[in-house]
C-alpha cells in the first residue's frame, strides 16, 4: 500500500505513473506480443485512472490542502465505482481491471509502487451470452446475396466464403496476403491474435472460389500490394467496410437479425460441432489458447436443440 502524506508525493506518484504507462505499452507489445488495438485500449484505461486521480485530488480540496491518499484496494475498489457512476458495463470494467492488474504489477517490477493493490482483487463475474449463429439455410442465403457480375460482388462472396469455410477473425481475414495461401495443400497461414500462428484448411468450394477471384476478379482492384482483399483504390479492406457491407447482405437476405463478420465464426464452429466435429479441433482451427473460449458453442448447440425439442415434442406443445 502506497500512503502518501502530502501534496508533493501525491503529484510525484502521479507523474511517474503517467511516465510509465508508454513504457509498459510497449512492454505489453514487445514481450507478451498483444495486438495494437488491445495495448492502445489498456492504454487508454490507464489514462482514465489518471483522470480518477485528477478528479480526487480537486475533489479534496486540490493538491494545497489534500489529505492522505492511499493506493490500496479501498482506493481501486472506489475508481471502479466512479466507472460504474459513468455507465461503464461489467465487461469493460472487467477489461479495465486487467489493465490494471497489469499495469501495477509491472510498476512493482520498475519500483515505482512496492505493492501491487489490485494483485488479490477478482474480476466481476460476467453473465455469458450465446453468441448469435445463423442456421446453415440463412448461410446459404447470404452467401448468395453479392452479384458475382461487379467486381465489388465477387470480391465479397470470395470473402465471405472464406469467413464462413475458414472461421477467421475480421482482423485476420483482411490482413491475409496471397503469399498467405498454400495452393496444394489448401490451407491458409493465418497470424491470429499476439502473431500466433496457425494453418487452416479450405474446402474445395471455398478453394475454388478464392482461385477465381485472383485470377479473374482481383486484378481488376490494380492492388498495391500483395494483401489477398482489396478495394477499389487497390489497397487492403477495413474491418469497417467487411462489418457495413455484410449488414446489407444480411438485410437483402431477410435477416433481421443483429449480424457481424463475428456471426460466420460463431456459424462456422457451431456447424462444425453438428457435424460431429470434436471440441479440441474447433479449438485449434479458430486458434483459441484456452479451450474454455470453444466450450461456448456447446452451450449454442444444446441450446439449439432444447428448441427444436420445445418446438415440435408433441409434449411441448400441450
Amino acid at each position: 500500500m502506497e500512503t502518501l502524506t502530502n501534496a508533493s508525493a501525491f503529484a510525484r506518484l502521479r507523474a511517474a505513473l503517467s511516465r510509465l504507462i508508454p513504457v509498459w505499452a510497449d512492454a505489453l507489445l514487445a514481450e507478451r506480443g498483444l495486438s495494437v488495438l488491445t495495448v492502445e485500449a489498456y492504454r487508454q484505461d490507464m489514462e482514465l485512472f489518471l483522470l480518477y486521480l485528477d478528479e480526487w485530488s480537486l475533489g479534496h480540496g486540490g493538491l494545497d490542502s489534500m489529505r492522505d491518499f492511499r493506493l490500496d484496494e479501498q482506493e481501486i475498489l472506489l475508481f471502479l465505482a466512479w466507472l460504474r457512476a459513468r455507465q461503464n458495463s461489467g465487461r469493460s470494467l472487467a477489461r479495465r481491471l486487467s489493465a490494471l492488474r497489469s499495469f501495477f504489477a509491472f510498476a512493482v517490477e520498475e519500483k515505482v509502487l512496492t505493492v501491487n493493490p489490485v494483485a488479490l482483487l477478482e474480476s466481476p463475474k460476467l453473465p455469458q451470452y450465446l453468441p448469435e449463429v445463423l442456421s446453415r439455410e440463412e448461410m446459404e442465403r447470404l452467401l448468395a446475396q453479392p452479384d458475382c457480375r461487379d467486381k465489388s460482388g465477387c470480391r465479397d462472396r470470395c470473402l465471405m466464403e472464406v469467413l464462413y469455410a475458414s472461421g477467421l477473425r475480421v482482423s485476420e481475414v483482411c490482413g491475409l496476403s496471397l503469399d498467405d495461401i498454400d495452393w496444394q495443400r489448401g490451407l491458409l497461414r493465418v497470424f491470429g491474435k499476439g502473431g500466433k500462428e496457425r494453418l487452416v484448411p479450405l474446402h474445395a468450394g471455398a478453394q475454388s472460389r478464392l482461385q477465381d477471384y485472383v485470377a479473374h476478379c482481383r486484378p481488376r482492384f490494380s492492388p498495391n500490394s500483395r494483401l489477398l482483399f482489396v478495394n477499389r483504390s487497390g489497397n487492403g479492406l477495413s474491418r469497417q467496410y467487411v462489418w457495413k457491407s455484410i449488414k446489407q447482405y444480411a438485410l437483402a437476405a431477410g435477416i433481421r437479425r443483429e449480424i457481424s463478420p463475428h456471426t460466420f465464426r460463431h456459424s462456422f464452429a457451431t456447424h462444425l460441432l453438428e457435424g460431429g466435429a470434436d471440441l479440441r479441433s474447433v479449438q485449434v482451427l479458430l486458434g483459441h489458447a484456452d479451450i474454455s473460449a470453444t466450450e461456448i458453442y456447446t452451450h449454442v448447440q444444446a441450446e439449439r436443440l432444447r428448441g427444436i425439442h420445445r418446438a415440435h415434442h408433441p409434449r411441448s406443445q400441450s
